[in-house]
Parts: structure tokens; C-alpha cells; sequence
């Protein structure tokens, strides 16, 4: 029997990765995948560079299995800054945006990353750095646009 081949497999394995990655349940069989490798014999080392990942990142995985069974595989709340802005908010401050600053009082006529600061601080207690609120202009999906 002849050998089979991938085309471009560099070009596949960054796709199937990144299919890995999209989804919690492929994810999680990701994770059974290798604690499988390491129960038939092969180390954590080998596994972690069959599986693109750091053997450190596999002995987690073992870990979790030795500790929790196939529910110390499952995904788990990821800790992290908590938001500044919950849902409504963002979505009251995107109807702000929709408004000339000269309806809420300010001089300029145009929104720009520091007069939303201002405006987050002064309407709804966010202190949001320039920067942030630059990002969060691009979030709601509006553009820059020059007077």
C-alpha cells in the first residue's frame, strides 16, 4: 500500500488547529486525544509535540484527568479582567454615539476617544483610558471620520 499525503500539510495543520480551537466539544476531544496517548505509554513530552502544545500544557491535561476524571477536561469558566461595560451599557452608549455630542453639552461635534472617556466618566461612572474607548469605537463598528 502507498504512502498517503496531505498537500501543503503546514498550510492543513495550522487549518485543522485552528478548527481544534474553534469549538468547545473539539476542544475537549483534543484534550481526551492526548490524555489517550499518555495512557498508552508515550510521554507527555512526545504527546505535547505530536499535538503542537507544551509538554507542560499536556501534564495539565493529565492532571485534571487524574484529579476530576473527563470533567476536568470540559472547559471551565477562563479567569480574567471582569468587563467595565455589561451589554446594556455598551448598548446605551452606542445610542450616545449615534447623537452629536452637542446634544449631551459638549462643545465639539464630532466623538473622538477622549471626549468619550469624558463622557463615560461623567454619565455612566466607567473610567475607560482613550485608547480603550478608541477600541470600543471599532467594537460598536463605527469609523473614524475627520471635521
Amino acid at each position: 500500500m502507498r504512502k498517503l499525503e496531505i498537500t501543503d500539510p503546514d498550510i492543513m495543520r495550522m487549518a485543522i488547529q485552528d478548527e481544534i480551537a474553534r469549538s468547545e466539544e473539539s476542544r475537549y476531544d483534543h484534550r481526551l486525544h492526548g490524555v489517550l496517548l499518555v495512557c498508552q505509554g508515550f510521554s507527555c513530552a512526545k504527546v505535547a509535540d505530536l499535538l503542537n502544545h507544551s509538554p507542560r500544557t499536556v501534564q495539565y491535561w493529565v492532571k485534571r484527568f487524574e484529579k476530576s476524571g473527563f470533567a476536568g477536561l470540559q472547559e471551565t469558566e477562563r479567569p480574567g479582567r471582569p468587563k467595565s461595560l455589561d451589554d446594556m451599557t455598551i448598548e446605551a452608549v452606542a445610542s450616545d454615539l449615534r447623537k452629536s455630542p452637542e446634544t449631551f453639552g459638549y462643545r465639539q461635534n464630532l466623538w473622538d476617544g477622549k471626549l468619550l472617556s469624558h463622557h463615560l466618566a461623567t454619565q455612566y461612572r466607567v473610567d475607560l483610558g482613550v485608547r480603550q474607548c478608541q477600541r470600543l469605537f471599532h467594537q460598536l463598528g463605527f469609523r473614524r471620520r475627520k471635521p
